[in-house]
């Protein structure tokens, strides 16, 4: 008799800590809106700033300011021979990002996006005419360098057939030969503007941050509620029954 008494207790008690870990998860993820909302609405504030100087983005960097997805320009000269390959799909189509050292005055380097070729067009003999010499000026977002490989479902990159599946910018510049220290630590997307003489297409920068929390938090809510209902009718139910002998 004593453990069906207790038994009530035990399920009231596991009721309620499911029933909390609901609630929780489902606050949980409407945090996580309100943060993603704040995210984006951050992002696209930015992207639609007026570009700056390139040693405004070095000095956010160096004050521990975000510096992903900012506008700026800066001029400096191709270095054509020590592209880089990052294989990417870009509107359906399968290919290659482009990512050029840009050499700066003084010496240093700035890996740039020059954006999309298709899969034919990845040696640069197949696309002399947008191999750009002299001096260019060049305007697009600023990218942060990754801390690491995003995941282990991404292939390691191929150093020697010059095919890089995630953006290892150590690894880039140590495949050209360029000195780690003359490379800057973050990459710049060039935007649309047209190149005059063909390939690569610029602007292929996305930000597309996925945003289901809302969704999330309804299941977690529903299942709590669920979970309610469930208890109520079983207890309404427990009720009617006549007490056993």
């Amino acid at each position: 008799m004593a453990a069906r008494r207790r038994l009530p207790v035990f399920t009231g008690i596991a009721v309620l800590i499911a029933l909390a870990i609901l609630v929780s998860l489902g606050t949980w993820q409407v945090e996580r809106l309100h943060w993603k909302e704040g995210l984006i609405a951050s992002i696209a504030q930015r992207r639609a700033s007026s570009p700056v100087p390139l040693a405004d983005i070095e000095r956010m960097l160096a004050s521990g300011g975000d510096i992903e997805y900012r506008p700026v320009t800066t001029t400096g000269r191709y270095v054509n021979n020590k592209e880089r390959h990052f294989f990417a799909t870009w509107r359906g189509q399968t290919g290659y990002y482009i990512y050029t050292p840009l050499e700066l005055a003084g010496g240093r380097y700035l890996f740039v996006n020059r954006g999309f070729v298709p899969f034919e067009n990845k040696e640069p003999e197949m696309r002399m005419q947008g191999q750009l010499t002299g001096e260019q000026m060049v305007t697009g977002l600023t990218r942060k360098k990754l801390p690491g490989k995003p995941s282990r479902l991404v292939p390691d990159n191929d150093v020697a057939k010059n095919i890089f599946y995630w953006k290892d910018l150590d690894v880039m510049a140590a495949s050209t030969g360029l000195n780690k220290a003359s490379v800057l630590p973050f990459f710049v997307d060039a935007d649309s503007t047209p190149n005059p003489k063909g390939l690569p297409i610029g602007g292929v920068t996305d930000v597309d941050l996925p945003n289901n929390h809302l969704q999330y938090a309804f299941t977690w809510y529903g299942l709590a509620a669920v979970l309610v209902v469930i208890v109520a009718i079983s207890w309404f139910r427990g009720r009617g029954k006549p007490a056993s002998q």
